[in-house]
């Protein structure tokens, strides 16, 4: 958990919750105009102006969604904020601020609190966000993080999932299945040093997939590339729990069908490798591993002449009729297969870290 074992560490209980919480937050700094009040008093104030307010949260509870045997601390504080801002961007939104809640055990030194805000001042400082507060708390199971993100945007430009229609071209950035298959390698390696700790983990050349598992980014900048390219997509959903499932999630809101073609898929060349080294379907990463934080969009047919070149976007299938289901079609050929919700789901996969 903590790699320093010479240095002194810091019981939590010597700064008590609220020394704790000005410990962690005062070399925070406020960067956007919409946040009137930040860390420091009963709550925060944001001025939204006459804009929208997006907001957003999600829970990552040690054992079910991170396993510190493998994930470093400030990778993880990343990661954490990471996964918030994606649903924003998923929202067409620009993420403004967050707020950072922990429940530790006391097996966490202060030191290794401050690994984690490290992460997340990496992140808010990346990604120009504000971290305005939050709460703190202890824990008999662990380490529990839960951020919410805000974000800000004019009501124009909001994209939700409900507004595909019948013939609008499905779009990926970016490539999938990536993040999947760096779990794949840090379990592995993992369950060799656990049998053998003297034996040294087998990490190299896996660089690109391992980072898209351990310090995904959050896909903020489409939001822009799509206005300069005069596109506003008719419906968006980020992709954390697999292809198939985010796909399903379009299909129930927009009350469309989809055909996705398999040869389309976008991914990396050392996903399809690795995929092949640990005899799994690279087809079957990109569309149930999730994790890989890429946005799904939906955009007019009239629009495919913008887009149809550019090299950060994919056209992978196109919406059909409701009735029509959904369905992928083999590469090779035009059989159907039906696309079930076959994601990453933590009360079923509640082992997958652990």
């Amino acid at each position: 958990m903590f790699e320093d074992k010479s240095q002194e560490l810091t019981p939590i209980s010597k700064l008590g919750e609220f020394g704790l919480i000005k410990h962690l937050t005062q070399h925070f700094p406020i960067s956007n105009e919409s946040s009137e009040l930040g860390v420091g008093d009963d709550a925060a104030v944001i001025n939204p102006g006459n804009k929208k307010v997006v907001l957003t949260t999600d829970v990552l509870a040690e054992g079910v969604h991170f396993n510190l045997g493998y994930v470093p601390l400030k990778h993880l504080g990343y990661k954490a904020v990471v996964v918030n801002l994606s649903d924003i961007a998923a929202m067409n939104a620009v993420p403004t601020q967050i707020l950072v809640s922990m429940a530790v055990s006391n097996r966490f030194p202060v030191e290794a609190l401050e690994e984690i805000y490290s992460g997340i001042q990496a992140a808010c400082a990346r990604y120009k966000v504000d971290l305005i507060g939050g709460d703190t708390t202890s824990s008999n199971s662990g380490l529990v993080m839960s951020i919410t993100a805000v974000g800000i945007e004019n009501d124009e430009n909001i994209v939700k999932r409900s507004g595909a229609k019948p013939n609008d071209l499905l779009v990926v950035s970016g490539d999938l299945g990536g993040a999947y298959m760096g779990l794949q390698i840090l379990e592995r390696e993992h369950a060799v040093f656990l049998a053998d700790p003297n034996m040294q983990p087998e990490m190299e050349g896996y660089d690109y997939i391992l980072e898209r598992q351990l310090k995904p980014e959050a896909r903020t900048d489409v939001k822009t590339i799509l206005e300069e390219l005069d596109i506003k997509p008719t419906s968006m959903i980020d992709i954390s729990d697999g292809l198939a499932s985010e796909i399903l999630h379009l299909s129930d809101q927009s009350k469309t069908g989809f055909r996705l073609y398999e040869e389309k898929i976008p991914m990396d060349s050392l996903t399809i490798s690795t995929a092949d080294e640990m005899n799994l379907n690279p087809v079957m990463t990109a569309l149930s591993g999730g994790e890989d934080y890429e946005l799904l969009f939906t955009i007019s047919p009239n629009d495919f002449d913008k887009i149809k070149n550019h090299p950060d976007f994919t056209i992978i299938g196109h919406a059909v009729e409701n009735e029509e289901g959904n369905y992928m079609v083999a590469r090779g050929s035009n059989q159907l297969v039906p696309l079930t919700a076959q994601g990453w789901d933590a009360f079923l996969n509640n082992q997958q870290n652990g």
